[in-house]
């Protein structure tokens, strides 16, 4: 096999840049091991949380006799790692869309293994990133590192090049997984060690819409979410600094049109009506906040919560604010802001019972606070995919929830790559600019209430459903069970 940290669509690396890609590798394997001669079984089971809904079944490595076999006829792998909740929420939507289409949807979480060289290499990188990520509430910090990593230095090849390299401690999870299954990988990791350990069929679905060379995996085809992000892939535009790159071969990158569950999208007017009626019938509008862990954008939260305060206590507004697996954060919203208590309820930890709201919400009055907390990271993402259809504004920063056929109010970044989301997401007429300090962030809740904006936004997301643009997880899932068929 090729080694894809040498040459990289053909663009062959510098000597000092491959010898920089062994030493990342060795360094792993000097602090966490090499288990690549090690003969991890492969069980299967359905997952306790999604597996009803979105018919998905586990991929474990444990010994025993696996509870279900593979479906190597209409199987397919969703291989990912929990990196935050992106990843995970980009691999529900298509689980859910591989269900839709008659498949059998398979989870792979890479990150979920700790006896794995794979999963340390994968935790270390996690907890760099995350630490990255609290201290980029440091404006020196954000300007002179944090922002121009994420934007400038994971999009150079030789940063693929050391990616590549350490994508081969991961391999040793797929030995025996059968490798005529069709993989999606929902981050570049995933994928590229999918291909380093032989599996036949891989589809690298790319996140985000600024071309890095962060999420190659040559060997994949991938799939992006946005017609802006094709020409700079397709030429690799940037990755070489001022050099002209040999481009992507024109079967490796496909537009797909953004990753949603099939849920959501099949339901997007009758969602959006119900919207345009709570409004026209002046009921609370409904803002959702999801919380991430970091603590990075805490502040930005308390001002929205305190801002809507008044008007939630009037029966103006309504709230829904989901911390995920993060209880501390909740905790610590409701200490800084004592007067949520008042008007709060809690649905912790009861996914059955939170469930049974959002779907309650979908006709029924609904006012006050009400606060969302699972410690599973299953419950923790999809209960913010279930409120969102009950919801009139999702409020997120522009991450993977850009691109939901949802009414959004987009807060500060946390990282540079993160703004095409807001800029796509303005263009298609269903997301606000980025807010980037919090009274700009205020201005746009008044505009919410105050004026037709969440009309515009709904009139646009159905314009956006009759063109096909969230049907990219159909269309990825479609691309991998395509490759197998050919």
């Amino acid at each position: 096999m090729q080694d894809k940290s040498r040459s990289i669509f053909g663009n062959v690396m510098p000597d000092k840049v491959y010898k920089k890609a062994l030493r990342s590798k060795k360094k792993y394997i000097k602090k966490f091991g090499d288990d690549s001669n090690v003969n991890y079984n492969a069980i299967v089971r359905k997952n306790p949380v999604i597996g009803d809904s979105l018919g998905v079944y586990d991929i474990r490595l444990e010994d025993g006799q696996s509870p279900e076999a593979f479906d190597t006829e209409k199987g397919i792998i969703v291989s990912n790692i929990r990196m935050g909740f992106g990843h995970y929420r980009i691999s529900m939507a298509m689980a859910s869309a591989a269900k839709a289409l008659g498949y059998t949807p398979y989870w792979l979480d890479l990150n979920s293994f700790p006896q794995t060289t794979c999963t340390k290499v994968i935790s270390a990188q996690n907890d760099l990133y995350s630490l990255g990520s609290r201290w980029s509430k440091n404006p020196i910090f954000n300007k002179l590192v944090w922002e121009p990593m994420n934007y400038e230095g994971f999009r150079a090849l030789s940063y693929n090049a050391a990616d590549q390299k350490n994508a081969e401690l991961m391999a040793p999870v797929y030995r025996n997984i059968p490798k005529d299954i069709p993989v999606i990988g929902t981050h570049v990791w995933p994928a590229q060690s999918a291909i380093h350990a032989g599996m036949k069929h891989v589809v690298n679905a790319i996140p985000d819409n600024w071309p890095m060379a962060l999420h190659l995996s040559e060997g994949s085809v991938h799939t992006i979410q946005c017609k802006n992000a094709y020409m700079g892939y397709r030429i690799l535009n940037g990755m070489n600094k001022d050099k002209v790159c040999k481009p992507m071969p024109q079967d490796s990158l496909v537009y797909t049109g953004h990753y949603i569950d099939h849920e959501l999208v099949s339901n997007i007017e009758v969602d959006c009506q119900r919207r345009l009626d709570r409004k026209a019938s002046k009921k609370p509008m409904r803002f959702l906040l999801t919380i991430g862990g970091a603590g990075a954008q805490k502040e930005i939260f308390a001002a929205i919560i305190e801002y809507l305060l008044p008007l939630i206590k009037d029966g103006k507004a309504t709230l829904f604010v989901n911390v995920g697996d993060y209880k501390n954060v909740w905790d610590d919203l409701t200490k800084e802001i004592p007067e949520m208590r008042t008007c709060a309820t809690e649905h912790f930890e009861d996914f059955k019972a939170a469930s049974k709201f959002a779907e309650d919400a979908l006709d029924a009055d609904v006012s006050g606070i009400h606060g969302f907390y699972h410690s599973d990271i299953f419950e923790a993402v999809y209960i913010t995919n279930l409120l969102m259809r009950a919801a009139d504004v999702l409020v997120t920063k522009p991450s993977e929830l850009a691109f939901y056929p949802v009414p959004k109010l987009f807060i500060k970044r946390v990282g540079k790559h993160e703004m095409w989301g807001a800029i796509h997401s303005a263009e298609m007429g269903e997301g606000t600019l980025e807010c980037r300090d919090i009274p700009h962030t205020l201005q746009m809740i008044d505009m919410f209430m105050q004026t037709d904006l969440l009309e515009e936004m709904c009139d646009a997301i159905k314009v956006n459903k009759s063109i096909g643009l969230y049907d990219g997880a159909y269309n990825v899932v479609k691309i991998a069970m395509g490759m197998k068929n050919q």
